[in-house]
């Protein structure tokens, strides 16, 4: 049974249409929303959660409907919100007891339940410092903590990974998933960064203006294509000019080289070709499109 569901829903304002009749269904699981920003993924999460009017059209979170059970469904959904909206006085354990008790809570099951989430993100040895002193990772992570501390069943993520450096979105991307492998809790996760979202996502929803455009599995968006990959250690100038000679078509994508797979024996000339140039192969491997490339093709048409 879909956790979310949307029909035609629409969402104007006066000088622009965030939502243009979106209808989506959305599984349980770790479920990707992209699109550029201004693509309507902020309005459609506000609107999920009750906080937000839609123009036309209906939306139902857990079953439930956002336009009139709005307290409902907050009592059972986490949300993180993109913005920076912490206190900097107060501890992280302060904060997220005090999130926990907002939530229904009784005092001892929201220091415990506090405690443990803290850990979860792993914040557990930071959690008496004000988040005033915090660094921006582990402003995200109170973020996080304070959206699953009253284990919710399905919780919002809006932009996790801003501002964060490489490190931290990869440790971020990996909190995020752990939330449904590890605790069933179904995840809406948005970004315009499509690549992260290809990494840690069951299914992927992408909009654009506030249409959807196109709404499958990552692996259907992630289909293997026809080309194969190779990455060589160096030379890869020598690598391509022997390939050529040897009857393959290719074509250099950065780092890589990238060749037509009409049949198996590709992988046979590539493996003899680079070891009678004599460097090392990193990766010989069959592509897969990425969600960048499927969305262009989508927006090409």
């Amino acid at each position: 049974m879909p956790v979310i569901q949307t029909e035609e829903l629409t969402k104007r304002f006066p000088a622009v249409t965030a939502l243009d009749r979106l209808t989506i269904d959305v599984e349980p699981g770790v479920v990707g929303l992209v699109g550029a920003n201004g693509a309507g993924k902020s309005t459609l999460i506000k609107i999920l959660l009750g906080l937000s009017e839609a123009t036309s059209g209906q939306a139902r979170m857990l079953g439930l409907d956002v336009t009139t059970d709005g307290p409902k469904i907050r009592e059972r959904v986490g949300y993180m919100p993109e913005h920076d909206c912490l206190p900097g006085d107060v501890s992280a354990t302060e904060f997220v007891v005090h999130m926990a008790r907002m939530s229904g809570l009784p005092a001892d099951a929201a220091r415990e339940r506090t405690a443990d989430t803290l850990r979860h993100v792993g914040l557990y040895e930071e959690r008496y410092r004000p988040i005033g002193g915090y660094s921006t990772g582990m402003k995200q992570r109170v973020k996080l903590a304070q959206a699953l501390v009253h284990d919710p069943e399905i919780v919002l993520l809006d932009e996790p990974t801003n501002g964060l450096d490489p490190v931290g979105r990869d440790d971020m991307l990996a909190l995020i998933r752990r939330i449904y492998t590890d605790f069933g809790i179904t995840v809406l996760v948005t970004s315009h960064l499509l690549g992260e979202l290809e990494r840690i996502s069951d299914h992927v929803v992408v909009i654009d203006a506030g249409r959807l455009l196109r709404s499958s599995s990552t692996s259907e968006f992630t289909r293997t294509s026809q080309f194969v990959a190779v990455e060589v250690t160096a030379e890869p100038d020598t690598v391509a000019g022997q390939l050529k000679a040897a009857g393959l078509d290719v074509v250099r994508d950065g780092h890589l080289m990238v060749v037509p797979l009409e049949d198996e024996s590709v992988y046979d000339i590539v493996r003899d070709t680079v070891a009678q140039v004599g460097v090392g192969l990193i990766r010989l491997e069959q592509r897969r499109h990425h969600i960048a490339e499927v969305f262009g093709e989508r927006g090409s048409q």
